[in-house]
């Protein structure tokens, strides 16, 4: 149950000035802040929003870059297991697992995010063809342009297979005539960063 509407102001002044002179590593504060903002529960509504937006806020605060990590991206990918960890934190009256499970997801989506750097405009482009639909190769290759099958295979398929940026819908049968082509969890958690960062 969350704190009595009584102690919310006193319970939100303790946390920010907690906030202020902790010398824990921010990565490690940011995740406890955004714990007990959800304990505290100061509103009726938004409270996880909100406890997502200080956290990027917080890290965004100590890496400027993280402000392009957001919290609430990475919360999206792993939004059951988000919930399960709060109610056994509260269950625990200990944060430490949802701080542990917090750690893990940052740490996930930054790794994720260094491999950007390998990702091909190509690669992109295929993603972004597959954002809304599973489609073959040839609706694929119709949808980029491409003419060309050795051109598509080695430049675009290829590569975000071999990257796990996309996945057959049949991977026991690669080369089945019906074989279809979809995001992977990583492709859609690379687009929704991607699109968060340039709106």
């Amino acid at each position: 149950m969350a704190p009595p509407a009584s102690q919310v102001s006193r319970l939100m002044a303790d946390l920010l000035t907690w906030l202020m002179t902790t010398e824990e590593h921010p990565l490690v504060s940011s995740c406890t802040f955004h714990y007990e903002f959800e304990f505290i529960h100061p509103f009726a509504d938004g409270n996880g929003r909100m406890g997502r937006l200080w956290q990027t806020l917080i890290l965004r605060q100590w890496k400027p870059l993280l402000a392009y990590l957001p919290v609430e991206t990475v919360i999206r990918e792993y939004q059951t297991d988000y919930y399960q960890v709060l109610a056994e934190s509260d269950r625990q009256a200990d944060a430490t697992p949802f701080i542990e499970f917090m750690l893990q997801a940052l740490h996930e989506a930054m790794r994720e995010a260094t491999e950007t750097d390998q990702v091909t405009d190509q690669v992109v482009n295929l993603m972004a063809a597959l954002a809304q639909n599973e489609l073959g190769s040839n609706d694929l290759m119709q949808t980029l342009g491409l003419a060309h099958r050795p051109t598509f295979r080695s430049s675009y398929l290829n590569p975000a297979l071999e990257g796990n940026w996309i996945e057959r819908t049949q991977p026991d049968s690669p080369r089945s005539p019906t074989q279809r082509y979809r995001l992977s969890a990583k492709g859609k958690r690379w687009l929704l960063r991607r699109r968060a960062i340039t709106g």
